[in-house]
């Protein structure tokens, strides 16, 4: 019987297979989990160049079977974060892309884990917090029971959701990762962010009054951590840091944490002007996320960056 099964803690040398392990996200988990002498599997689209020896890394196009399959069985853990970026214009192309990658991949894996005569007893799948409305000002925060709300990138997240609960499979236990901005130094939101406030360009993005829901990528590596370690965490399960900041108050902490004094306002209008130069879409910086885990305060979890001042000294940092 496997530790999951008996309500343990999961030790070390384990088996674990991450989907979209090569990114930012993926490559934290990655030392993670060889620092604690567990074996990994990364399934990247890409051709596999210079893997480290002791990662395998295995090709996939993430809608169809492949030899990757066979190494879901007898696997400990299977996370998934494959997804296209949605850091682009939401062309009607790229929105069947980001759409298509996500349910593809997720349906791909439920295929692949029902054939396996021992799946993982553990399936960890991205979601996004982008899942909820637009939340201003002092309306509620919202938690794992806040009603979705409807638009593209709401709609995306609930049909990734939906297909990734159609795979309902005896013994495993599932949780839907709706995962918010996530700051490290080796990708993600903070190396644009930390390059424009140097730039003196770090004031705030729109009226400043929009929320920004945050985390350190140490908390985000803790909570798959103790989501592994707490079997009655299942469902969906938000995934952030402590408390939501406003817009104003996030790049005022990061200017401070980059040692710059001013930073340059950039009103609405700019920021829709600079998103289509950019090809990108100004959404992504003026929606109002305003989200924290009710299951993971409840189950206990501690933040190791509850501070976002903290948290930045510590990303600027050389």
């Amino acid at each position: 019987m496997n530790l999951h099964a008996l309500g343990l803690m999961y030790a070390g040398n384990m088996k674990i297979m991450i989907a979209g392990g090569s990114g930012f996200c993926g490559r934290a988990l990655v030392k993670h989990f060889r620092s604690r002498g567990d074996d990994v599997v990364i399934l990247t689209r890409s051709k596999p160049s210079n893997p480290q020896q002791d990662i395998k890394s295995l090709q996939w196009d993430g809608k169809t079977l492949g030899p990757w399959a066979s190494e879901l069985e007898s696997t400990d853990l299977l996370i998934n974060l494959a997804g296209r970026s949605v850091d682009c214009r939401y062309t009607a192309k790229n929105k069947a892309v980001i759409m298509d990658s996500r349910i593809h991949s997720t349906a791909i894996l439920g295929k692949a884990m029902r054939a396996c005569k021992r799946p993982p007893p553990l399936w960890i799948n991205s979601s996004t917090a982008t899942i909820y409305p637009d939340t201003a000002g002092d309306a509620p925060t919202n938690t794992e029971g806040a009603a979705p709300g409807d638009d593209f990138s709401m709609n995306v997240a609930k049909a990734w959701e939906a297909e990734f609960f159609r795979h309902t499979i005896e013994g495993v236990r599932q949780v839907a990762l709706r995962t918010c901005i996530v700051l490290g130094k080796g990708g993600g939101a903070f190396v644009p962010l930390r390059m424009l406030t140097r730039l003196g360009l770090g004031g705030h993005q729109g009226d400043g009054k929009q929320w920004v829901t945050w985390m350190h990528v140490d908390d985000f590596v803790g909570q798959i951590q103790f989501i592994m370690d707490h079997p009655e965490l299942s469902g969906p399960v938000n995934c952030t840091g402590s408390s939501p900041v406003s817009n104003r108050d996030f790049m005022a902490s990061l200017r401070r944490a980059c040692n710059r004094r001013l930073g340059l306002p950039q009103p609405a209008t700019l920021i829709h002007v600079g998103a289509i130069l950019i090809r990108t879409e100004a959404e992504l910086v003026l929606k109002s996320r305003k989200v924290i885990s009710a299951k993971l305060v409840e189950a206990g979890y501690a933040w190791q960056w509850p501070d976002l001042e903290e948290a930045l000294v510590d990303l600027a940092s050389p």
